[in-house]
């Protein structure tokens, strides 16, 4: 059973294809202007690699049963108190929100199995230190005649006051850049869905 949602329904959620980091951003943003769950109960993650090449299966974009290999994803996750966590992916057709340890069956699945190249790594950021350092010019989107790759988001780009660009310091998986804790897959699991490791390929 899923929990009370935080967010909007997924329809009613800013959405733009593409751009994932910008889309967790803005329902991080809503909890926090809405007040429907305390900020620190909320993580962003990213998930990524050092080859930024990542499996991840049950997204709207995949070709049936198969995965879809992203340069890197990003989801919201949502740690209650005494409650099981949630997952917040505005791309996956599996709930909205997803108990983390369904979306780890059949999102995540494992890493035994697939060559070292696709292992995940998880980039675990506070939502409030997220939504006060995060910057994206959106740069990474263009082609190089200027012309976008995908249209972008019909909001101004996301800055502070120190940054305009520092999407790579997120998707990198180096410990020594960008904020918040780096995990490896059943790292990860077993801190925030407990019970679940290595969860089998269903």
């Amino acid at each position: 059973m899923t929990e009370s949602r935080i967010t909007p329904g997924r329809d009613d959620c800013a959405y733009s294809s593409c751009y994932c980091e910008e889309n967790v951003w803005k329902l991080c943003e809503s909890v926090r202007t809405e007040r429907s769950a305390p900020l620190q109960e909320l993580f962003v993650v990213f998930i990524s690699n050092d080859n930024r090449t990542v499996p991840l299966w049950k997204q709207k974009s995949a070709s049936g049963e198969q995965p879809v290999i992203w340069d890197y994803h990003v989801v919201l996750l949502h740690v209650p108190a005494g409650s099981e966590a949630a997952v917040y992916d505005l791309d996956s057709v599996l709930p909205f929100p997803c108990p983390l340890k369904l979306y780890a069956t059949r999102a995540l699945r494992s890493d035994r199995g697939v060559r070292p190249a696709y292992h995940r790594k998880l980039r675990v950021v506070p939502a409030d230190c997220f939504l006060s350092n995060f910057a994206s010019d959106r740069s990474h989107m263009k082609n190089a005649d200027g012309s976008w790759k995908v249209p972008p988001p019909p909001y101004p780009p996301i800055s502070t006051a120190d940054s305009h660009m520092n999407l790579d310091d997120f998707i990198t998986m180096e410990p020594s850049r960008g904020w918040g804790r780096i995990f490896t897959l059943d790292h990860f699991l077993r801190l925030y869905a407990k019970d679940v490791t290595s969860p089998p390929f269903s």
